[in-house]
C-alpha cells in the first residue's frame, strides 16, 4: 500500500505540485501588500512570478538529472535555466519603473519583483527555509518600515503652496501627480471662493521634484496659479 502511494505520487509529481502550491502561498503574501498599496504588481503578479520562478528552477534540476556520465555527474547543468531567472525578471522589473518629468517611481516594486523571483527559485530548488524567511524579511522591510520611511521623509525639505483651480475641480488628479513626483502632502486646506477653489497644501520633497511638479501644474488648462511661500 505504501508503495502503491509512492508510485502513485510520483507519478503526478506531487511534490513537484507542493513546491508550486508553496511559491503561490509565498507569492502572494507579498503581493497581497503590493495590492493593498495600491501598486501595478499586485497579488496576481507576485504570484505568478514566484510560480514560475519555482517551476523553471524545478525544471532546471530536471533536466540536469536526464542522463549521467561514467563518473556518476549529470550531463546537464542545473544553473543554466535557473541563472536565465535573474535576468529574465530584471526585464520585468525596468517595465515597473516609470521616469518622467525627473521623477524616478516604482523602484521598490522592481526590487519586490526580483525579491519574489528569488524565493521562488528557492523554493523550487528546495531551499524552504531561506524561503520562508526572506518572504518574513521583505515584508517586514515593506511594511514595518514604512514609519521609518515617513519619519524621514519629514525631514525634507517643506513647501507651502497655493493651488487655485477653476470651480468644482476635485484635488485627486492633482494628489496622483504630486505622489508620482515623490511628493509628500503633509497637510491640506480647501476653500471655496466666488470665482476659484483654492487648496492651501503644505508639501514635503526634494527642491528638483517641487519645480518639475509646479510647472507641470502651471500647464493644466483647470488651474487658474500655483504659488509658494
Amino acid at each position: 500500500m505504501t508503495q502503491s502511494v509512492s508510485a502513485l505520487a510520483a507519478a503526478f509529481r506531487l511534490s513537484v505540485l507542493g513546491k508550486l502550491l508553496m511559491a503561490a502561498f509565498l507569492g502572494g503574501a507579498i503581493g497581497i501588500e503590493r495590492e493593498l498599496a495600491g501598486k501595478s504588481a499586485g497579488l496576481r503578479t507576485n504570484i505568478l512570478i514566484c510560480v514560475g520562478a519555482a517551476l523553471f528552477t524545478q525544471l532546471s534540476i530536471d533536466i540536469a538529472q536526464v542522463g549521467y556520465a561514467s563518473t556518476g555527474q549529470p550531463y546537464g547543468d542545473t544553473t543554466r535555466i535557473t541563472a536565465q531567472i535573474v535576468s529574465g525578471i530584471g526585464f520585468l522589473g525596468a517595465g515597473a519603473i516609470l521616469h518622467g518629468g525627473g521623477a524616478v517611481v516604482g523602484l521598490t516594486t522592481a526590487a519586490t519583483i526580483w525579491a519574489v523571483g528569488a524565493i521562488g527559485a528557492s523554493v523550487g530548488a528546495g531551499a524552504y527555509v531561506d524561503a520562508l524567511g526572506a518572504t518574513a524579511l521583505i515584508m517586514l522591510v515593506l511594511v514595518g518600515l514604512r514609519p521609518v520611511e515617513k519619519a524621514l521623509l519629514r525631514k525634507r525639505r517643506r513647501i507651502h503652496a497655493t493651488l487655485r483651480v477653476k470651480l468644482g475641480v476635485a484635488f485627486d488628479a492633482f494628489e496622483t501627480m504630486i505622489n508620482e513626483h515623490g511628493v509628500y502632502v503633509s497637510g491640506r486646506r480647501t476653500f471655496e471662493h466666488d470665482s476659484d477653489r483654492t487648496f492651501e497644501l503644505d508639501l514635503i520633497g526634494a527642491t528638483q521634484q517641487f519645480d518639475v511638479l509646479f510647472d507641470l501644474m502651471r500647464a493644466r488648462k483647470d488651474v487658474v496659479s500655483v504659488t509658494t511661500d
